[in-house]
């Protein structure tokens, strides 16, 4: 028995020597798991749990999106251990979220993804979310402001305009999830993309992107250059009708 828990032992502090050294990479993301997992319980080895969380979860991020009940379900997992990856799994979104408070975001689809996707991959239904800039392109606020199944009819620009004037909100990026986990946008998606694009030009609010999040990808309305292709059509019909 105690040459098992001196091997046991032994095993865990070669796994943080191998972190302390060069972090995480090199890692296999059972390797991982089972780091979180000894959070929980220093004294166990939690090799195998960790390898059946991955075949569960199928990746590392899978393992830290599981609920706790979920996580609970693999035998050897306990309260403590689940609680120790969704603490992790926390302080790692808080962390994102900080970051890109921080920084200019107006080209920077990948960010927007990377912080959005761990809240929005899993969703059962469709979720609207605003995100408010200033004039420097920083976030002032992220909104949900719709939810469902999204057509022109279910989502209002009026509503829009109206939550970016209270965040005194000079420009506006839109993202939405697809639970089908395809982040193709469907002719609603680019119908309703255009239309916000035509009420933020009329209220003088710069429509930046509309980022659709599917399975581990996303589609960026900017990044195909639709939203220059809908201010495009925005100025030739004011120029047509005079607005």
């Amino acid at each position: 028995m105690q040459e098992l828990r001196d091997k046991v032992e032994g095993h865990r502090k070669r796994l943080r020597e191998k972190f302390i050294r060069s972090g995480i990479s090199g890692f296999h993301d059972y390797e991982i798991v089972e780091l979180l997992l000894t959070l929980g319980t220093p004294r166990k080895d939690c090799k195998q749990q960790a390898k059946e969380a991955i075949r569960k979860f199928k990746t590392l991020r899978g393992v830290l999106e599981a609920l706790m009940e979920e996580l609970q379900e693999i035998k050897g997992i306990g309260p403590h251990n689940a609680f120790g990856i969704k603490l992790v799994q926390e302080v790692a979104r808080e962390f994102l979220k900080e970051k890109i408070l921080e920084k200019s975001i107006c080209k920077s689809s990948k960010e927007i993804f990377d912080y959005l996707y761990h809240s929005m991959r899993d969703l059962k239904k469709e979720v609207f979310k605003v995100v408010f800039l200033d004039g420097k392109n920083q976030i002032v606020e992220i909104e949900d402001l719709f939810e469902g199944t999204l057509n022109t009819s279910s989502v209002y620009p009026r509503e829009v305009i109206k939550s970016a004037i209270k965040n005194n909100a000079v420009g506006l990026i839109f993202v939405h999830n697809h639970p089908s986990g395809n982040p193709e946008p469907s002719q609603s998606d680019r119908d309703i993309t255009e239309d916000l694009v035509f009420a933020g030009n009329l209220m003088q609010i710069k429509v930046l992107d509309h980022i659709i999040i599917g399975d581990n990808k996303y589609f960026s309305f900017a990044d195909e250059r639709l939203i220059e292709e809908y201010n495009l059509n925005f100025l030739s019909l004011k120029r047509g009708n005079k607005i």
